[in-house]
């Protein structure tokens, strides 16, 4: 039996809920996400309070109900809040922005610019040349974004040069001695 499973959802008032049958739709001020749940959990909505329990037959019930609880509730905080991730570039020259038809221009010392562009209800903006922050709705979508624009330039562990989270700490080795 999940632990997180049991814990029922309550909803918020600006928030609205629709279930048929194995297909959940969230809309907020923020926007609006569509989730099909497995077919071995039962997902009940009363009284805007969504509860997750296993269906019987199913020997992964139990986790799939965890595993739907824990991405709805997520989906909630995504339409009622947004997700962001922040990103430093950091390195000589390394410098970003972002064009009107949403791509961006990544310098990071290569010969060439780098184009990157945004997906659909994905929103970024510019702090500094060397700071962008990346939101929207989608937790997955806002971290894969983020994911995809760090695997140009991954930190380096000799002078910490490269693409980084704002949270990240890079720990930079020791150069060789003679």
């Amino acid at each position: 039996m999940s632990r997180v499973a049991k814990r029922p959802i309550s909803i918020p008032k600006d928030i609205k809920v629709e279930l048929n049958s194995q297909s959940i739709s969230i809309q907020g001020k923020h926007g609006h996400l569509l989730r099909t749940i497995h077919p071995s959990v039962e997902i009940k909505y009363l009284n805007n309070i969504i509860t997750f329990s296993a269906r019987l037959g199913f020997s992964d019930g139990w986790a799939q109900a965890g595993t739907s609880r824990a991405l709805v509730s997520s989906m909630i905080t995504g339409v009622s809040k947004k997700f962001s991730k922040k990103l430093q570039f950091s390195g000589v020259g390394y410098r970003v922005s972002i064009t009107k038809d949403n791509i961006i221009n990544m310098s990071l010392g290569y010969s060439h610019p780098i184009l990157y562009s945004l997906p659909p209800y994905i929103e970024v903006e510019c702090l500094s040349p060397t700071e962008i922050v990346i939101k929207g709705v989608d937790k997955q979508l806002v971290g894969q974004v983020a994911a995809n624009l760090r695997s140009y330039r991954k930190p380096e562990p000799y002078k910490g040069k490269g693409i980084r989270y704002s949270d990240e700490i890079v720990r930079v080795k020791e150069a060789k001695k003679k």
